[in-house]
């Protein structure tokens, strides 16, 4: 079986329309579907639900999607470096579902696994907790907190055979393998494509049944996010 499409584009068409959710893999600009990102943006489709740590930053990654309006709702644990995304959530023209970094892998996770809902002592007596059911454990409180799933995932790999195996590499993997099962049609962008059967099973890190497409990004951005050197 070959999943590999001969660009972004490709690998997004028929996927996307507007109003769906999607799981964007990615930990500030490490390990991004770049190009992925930018077929969506191309694509045109609008009132998203994008599943993403953060919005990436200012003419960059996800940032691109709100320079464009095509986000109508985030969900999220970390919305700094964007002023674009400050912008809108002020002016009350994105929505926000803040959630705890911890708490939105785990709501991913479970999603992929098919846990509708699970409890955690994360958020317990802040705003997070509003409007949740709380339960008591072993004497300490608890939050219930429900599942994510997405119409279509996009995930950042290292590298992939054609069956869509795939390999993250090191910090970059981040929530790309949370995003990978929690939706129904995962797309994956990869640096390197390999054969089948040249991946050692042991090194697989989400296996292929999961990804649905693949396209190939052997020279990606990947932009600093913050560049820190040490003054002489």
């Amino acid at each position: 079986m070959d999943k590999l499409y001969p660009s972004a584009q490709d690998a997004l068409a028929g996927l996307v329309k507007d109003g769906m959710t999607l799981a964007v893999g990615g930990f500030g600009l490490c390990g991004i579907p770049e190009a992925l990102i930018d077929a969506l943006r191309d694509s045109g489709a609008r009132d998203l639900t994008v599943i993403s740590n953060n919005a990436g930053v200012d003419g960059f990654g996800l940032g691109k999607l709100l320079e464009t309006r095509q986000v109508r709702k985030m969900i999220s644990s970390y919305v700094g470096e964007n002023k674009e995304f400050e912008r809108q959530y002020l002016a009350g023209e994105l929505e926000l579902e803040f959630t705890p970094q911890g708490t939105l892998a785990e709501k991913l996770r479970a999603g992929g696994a098919g846990i509708p809902a699970f409890y955690t002592r994360t958020g317990y007596g802040t705003l997070v907790a509003e409007g949740k059911e709380t339960r008591e454990f072993d004497g300490h409180w608890y939050v219930m907190e429900r599942s994510l799933r997405a119409d279509v995932s996009l995930v950042k790999a290292w590298k992939a055979d054609r069956a869509g195996n795939l390999v993250f590499r090191k910090t970059a993997r981040n929530f790309n393998p949370m995003c990978a099962t929690a939706s129904r049609m995962c797309v994956a962008e990869v640096e390197e494509i390999v054969e089948n059967g040249s991946l050692d099973p042991d090194q697989i890190h989400t296996p292929g049944i999961y990804v649905k497409r693949l396209v190939l990004n052997s020279r990606p951005e990947k932009r600093i996010e913050k560049r820190t050197i040490r003054s002489n």
